[in-house]
């Protein structure tokens, strides 16, 4: 049950005629049983209908062929054709943020030998290496990398360290003051250091804006937690429009869920026949993300789902209630004891009942009347 509460604010103003003059503004607020303030119902099912939620299987389709950062960035633009993005969710076990692609490691091996060949004095690089936290340059990536360690991350664990140790408002403060900077450490420094884990996914992931979830070693851990957060998202209606990032057929079920609840589905893929977009509205590639083709293409699937939506309001359906209560023949006609339909008369304001005197074939005609009526 909902109840309304009216707050009336009064307040005076002068007239230019020196004048004062009262008046009282008031407005309804919905006040719920918890003793809560909530929104129109209705203004909050449309806003929820424009809200876009990214679901990430890192276990199933791990960024491995572009640099997770970018593909992050990509897949949040194609996605924010279909509404806006509010929710962005990434799971995997351990195994996927220790994994190194085999593209990574060919290119950390040719980043070795090149900078040994560049210590040696063998090769020279057309440009000098510029740290993009200082902006000092240097010959060799070596020097540059001993220069990022020995200065830009040492002042990166002290800035951490004070955060941790400061309580309140002073941690606040801190976190207003090193943000700029740790922000621009972040951005430079999977460039010139090589994580020790893995190659930076889960921080990189991060740094776009995904929330990213490490669940346990166990086989469908993954998948069930991502299955169970789309249920959630759907139960408490936060979300108009499904991206789910995966091949995997164990999501079949959630997607077909989706649909039965009138939600829009979009799969992002490399598997062009795969049974998640078969079930799915529409579907993409990685190759359609990395390259801003499922942006452009995004517009006409947004305007074929508005159509549909619009046709779906005009579609006639028969509902046997209404229909009973807009006709019923047993207000028109009346059966009789013996067997014969009685006629409904008007008489002015007063209804009169006239039963038949015989057969319809024996029935005195209109123009029979007529005559009759002239001769006498």
């Amino acid at each position: 049950m909902v109840r309304f509460l009216r707050f009336v604010i009064p307040f005076q103003f002068k007239s230019p005629s020196s004048h004062f003059h009262a008046f009282s503004l008031s407005r309804l607020f919905h006040y719920g049983l918890d003793g809560g303030f909530c929104h129109d119902p209705c203004s909050t099912k449309r806003t929820a209908e424009n809200n876009v939620a990214i679901f990430w299987d890192l276990d199933n389709k791990p960024p491995s062929s572009f640099p997770p950062y970018d593909a992050a960035v990509r897949l949040k633009l194609a996605a924010s054709s279909f509404g806006a993005v509010r929710y962005m969710v990434a799971y995997a076990n351990h195994h996927a943020f220790s994994y190194v692609p085999p593209i990574v490691r060919d290119q950390r091996k040719e980043r070795k030998a090149l900078d040994r060949l560049e210590t040696k004095g063998v090769i020279k690089p057309a440009e000098p290496y510029i740290c993009r936290v200082c902006g000092r340059k240097f010959h060799t990536n070596e020097k540059l990398v001993n220069h990022f360690k020995q200065l830009h991350e040492r002042e990166q664990i002290k800035r951490l360290n004070r955060l941790e140790s400061a309580r309140g408002k002073r941690r606040v403060q801190l976190a207003a003051k090193f943000s700029m900077k740790m922000e621009k450490y972040k951005k430079a420094v999977n460039g010139v250091l090589t994580p020790k884990v893995g190659y930076g996914l889960a921080d990189e992931l991060k740094r776009a804006g995904f929330w990213v979830r490490t669940v346990s070693d166990k086989p469908q851990a993954a998948d069930t937690a991502l299955r169970n957060h789309m249920v959630d998202m759907m139960d408490r209606q936060c979300v108009g429009c499904l991206v789910l990032v995966s091949d995997d057929s164990d999501f079949v079920d959630v997607l077909k869920e989706a649909r039965l609840r009138c939600l829009r589905t979009v799969v992002v893929g490399d598997t062009n026949d795969g049974a998640l977009k078969r079930c799915a509205d529409t579907g993409f590639s990685w190759t359609d993300i990395t390259a801003g083709k499922a942006k452009k293409e995004a517009v006409s699937v947004v305007g074929r789902w508005r159509d549909r939506d619009i046709l779906k309001k005009l579609e006639w359906t028969y509902k046997p209630e209404v229909e009973k209560c807009e006709y019923d023949p047993n207000e028109s006609e009346v059966e009789s004891e013996t067997g014969d339909i009685e006629d409904t008369i008007f008489e002015g304001d007063s209804l009169a009942w006239k039963e038949d005197a015989g057969p319809w074939w024996e029935l005195e005609s209109d123009t029979e009347g007529t005559a009759a009526s002239f001769k006498g």
